[in-house]
């Protein structure tokens, strides 16, 4: 099997990012690691070049940050078609060495499996959506029930989550049209494709929200003035994620009238993939006005 791709995206917070890109090249599975940096003001760039590991095939730094989504589709657009696609937040920490296995084991005991995450984040959602326990052979997963309503809880977290590439060929990119990355990816597959998504209890991480600067491993390196800000306070400000979500649900609720009524595909285009524009419905529109929101808003 071909190591499956991680897209790695991160944005300030160099102490959280770290200790995540530690803990993740400490692991011992093979994969393909490609690093985007959104535009970081606080060493993550300097840090990331510092890495030295076979593993990490990519390291772009962007000059301008135009949202997650846009960095994940161009990561996105890197894959093979026979390729597994791994998301990894700067802010989680694997604790399990062989976790990459233990993604593979599950997806080939149940065919039907689409998309897994990890099984508990502190952060996100706020509860468990209605969900069925699968075992088969002594390899269990947790299944989501496929339903419309209540969108928003009935998602797997996108902090760690690997997609089947058979999935990934069917529905293309993340919706950049309306920027609701995980929420919209779940809704579409769990009620417009026959494939299920879920979470793997295996794989145990971490996702520390904070980090005092005295327990930061990366502190004797740090070219930031901590007496005026830290890379904390440099992502707070900047971080527009729920503005973005309050003044442009209405994307996303579109998006499911359209979908409902079959205006719409189950194949969402990209931006950063042109055949894909060229040959499906794109709303450009829709996309620039979210890259441009983040433009403005968080650079």
């Amino acid at each position: 099997m071909i190591p499956p791709l991680i897209s790695y995206v991160t944005f300030n917070r160099l102490g959280l990012t770290v200790k995540s890109l530690t803990a993740l090249l400490d692991t011992t599975d093979d994969f393909e690691l490609h690093i985007i940096d959104n535009k970081s003001t606080d060493g993550t760039r300097r840090f990331i070049q510092s890495l030295n590991d076979s593993r990490i095939k990519t390291r772009t730094h962007i000059n301008i940050n135009a949202g997650l989504i846009y960095s994940l589709n161009i990561n996105l657009s890197k894959r093979r078609p026979e390729q597994y696609f791994i998301t990894l937040d700067n802010d989680v920490c694997i604790q399990t060495n062989d976790w990459v296995s233990k993604f593979m084991e599950v997806f080939e005991q149940f065919p039907e499996v689409g998309l897994l995450g990890v099984e508990k984040s502190i952060v996100y959602p706020k509860r468990l959506p209605p969900i069925i326990h699968r075992k088969k052979k002594n390899i269990a997963y947790i299944e989501i029930e496929n339903a419309y309503a209540d969108a928003e809880n009935n998602c797997v977290p996108g902090s760690l989550m690997c997609i089947r590439p058979e999935l990934l060929n069917e529905i293309g990119y993340f919706s950049e049209e309306n920027g609701f990355g995980t929420i919209e990816l779940c809704y579409r597959i769990n009620n417009y494709t026959d494939f299920k998504t879920g979470f793997v209890s295996t794989i145990k991480m971490k996702m520390p929200q904070d980090i005092e600067c005295s327990n930061c491993i990366y502190a004797d390196k740090c070219i930031l003035d901590k007496d005026k800000e830290t890379c904390l306070s440099k992502y707070n400000k900047l971080n527009k994620n729920d503005e973005f979500m309050e003044k442009f649900k209405w994307k996303f609720d579109e998006t499911v009238i359209d979908m409902e009524s079959g205006a719409r595909p189950v194949y969402c285009a990209s931006a950063n993939d042109g055949n894909s524009t060229s040959n499906n419905l794109f709303n450009m529109e829709w996309s620039m006005d979210n890259f441009d929101f983040y433009i403005k808003n968080a650079n």
